[in-house]
């Protein structure tokens, strides 16, 4: 992967919400735009974002449609795995977001997940588009990286 390219990365909470409006059309994407610029930008799967995913899958076709969408992103060379120094950053982000607003706060997987996405996306340069802000706004505090509501 070119560090310095460009790119979107969708958190599970845009794809859920789209879903459960019935509009399955969002897991055909593969270019998406930021708000500010309007510029459209390559669109990449966060391989953590895929098992929030699958987690919530409910049926098989569910989860085939999940799987196809999945290796279309792995042909295009679009899938973003958190590298293990993602992982001990998320950890350290973690630790300080209980130390400042409790570790009732970090308790929760998604918000785990949520680390591990946003230091994927700060590795990289990309942008992280969510419905959810609040993880991500204090994950930012301690590990600046580029996030927005997505509306």
């Amino acid at each position: 992967m070119n560090e310095s390219m460009t790119g979107i990365v969708f958190d599970t909470s845009v794809y859920i919400s789209a879903i459960r409006r019935g509009d399955e059309s969002i897991l055909d994407l593969r270019r998406a735009s930021r708000s500010p610029d309007g510029k459209s930008q390559p669109l990449w799967l966060s391989s953590v974002v895929l098992a929030e995913l699958l987690v919530g899958a409910s049926d098989k076709r569910s989860r085939n449609r999940l799987l196809d969408f999945e290796r279309q992103f792995a042909q295009a060379n679009r899938v973003l795995v958190p590298a293990q120094s993602d992982w001990r950053l998320a950890g350290e982000v973690l630790s300080l977001i209980g130390q400042k607003h409790g570790y009732e706060q970090v308790g929760r997987a998604r918000m785990t997940n949520d680390a591990l996405i946003s230091m994927t996306v700060a590795r990289t340069g990309f942008t992280v588009l969510t419905k959810n802000p609040d993880d991500f706004e204090k994950i930012a505090e301690f590990r600046p990286f580029n996030w927005e509501e997505f509306n």
